[in-house]
């Protein structure tokens, strides 16, 4: 894995949590990001996990952001799930599949991306549904078939967060559970460039280096109150908006992240727990 986290949108940012004490990376750990000077052209190719599949899912084994924050953060929240049927939105390579099953949850998932959804199924095993589907788009699952459904990092991929909203909602029980995560408004307000609209939903564009390739990506930053509107306007209940701090041994593998972090957290991501209405 590589020893330096990557960063934010639209402008260069601190290599490490550890260079800027106040706001570290908000966007999942890569070898190398860099700003994109002008928006992609249309039809150009972005956000594109197939091309490096193998080398993102690898890195994110170890890393801070991931292994250490996000993915502990999300089965925290998700509590018991000892015979929960979960739903794993955008489930890449299946950690969080995984460690719910760990926990006797019966899990299930989807992607859009061909090679995310392979690694996810040398992981899971046959056992597990894993489909190919878009987030955003028409979900492959039946009404109100699961407990729960989570969705780590992914919404921010969508500028208009409705029908996705919607097909998950659909796809909860009466009283499910919608468990998930985005990048945390204000460390994107915080790492924008000067004079950017806080208020405005915008995208970010950025490109990663990872095992060889240079792949471009592209995400939608919103506001507070954009987030929470969506979620109330789709039928959830918000029943916990969380800043987490980083689960257990991330001190010890990442000293020099939190040499200056008396509390032992950071803002990075913004995570929730809604309720089917």
């Amino acid at each position: 894995m590589p020893s330096r986290p990557g960063t934010t949108g639209g402008t260069a940012a601190p290599e490490s949590p550890e260079e800027q004490a106040d706001a570290p990376p908000n966007r999942r750990t890569v070898s190398s990001v860099s700003p994109v000077k002008a928006p992609p052209e249309p039809g150009e190719r972005v956000n594109d996990y197939d091309s490096f599949a193998e080398a993102y899912a690898a890195e994110n084994e170890t890393s801070l952001l991931n292994a250490y924050y996000a993915r502990p953060a999300i089965v925290d929240l998700a509590g018991d799930v000892a015979g929960r049927r979960i739903l794993d939105a955008g489930c890449g390579a299946g950690p969080v599949a995984e460690a719910l099953r760990e926990r006797g949850a019966v899990v299930a998932g989807f992607d859009s991306s061909a090679g995310m959804l392979a690694l996810a199924k040398r992981r899971l095993g046959d056992g597990v549904v894993l489909e190919r589907a878009e987030l955003g788009g028409p979900l492959p699952f039946a009404d109100a078939g699961f407990d729960d459904v989570v969705a780590s990092l992914v919404l921010h991929y969508l500028e208009d967060w409705t029908t996705a909203l919607a097909e998950l909602r659909r796809v909860l029980k009466p009283g499910g559970r919608l468990i998930g995560s985005v990048h945390h408004p204000f460390v994107s307000h915080m790492t924008a460039p000067p004079g950017t609209d806080y208020f405005a939903t915008r995208p970010t564009s950025q490109w990663w280096e990872l095992g060889g390739t240079k792949n471009l990506m592209t995400f939608w930053d919103r506001p507070l109150h954009a987030t929470t509107d969506a979620f109330t306007a789709a039928g959830f209940r918000i029943d916990v908006i969380s800043e987490p701090a980083p689960g257990p041994g991330a001190r010890e593998r990442f000293p020099e992240v939190f040499a200056q972090k008396e509390s032992g957290k950071f803002l990075c991501f913004l995570f929730f727990v809604l309720t089917k209405a």
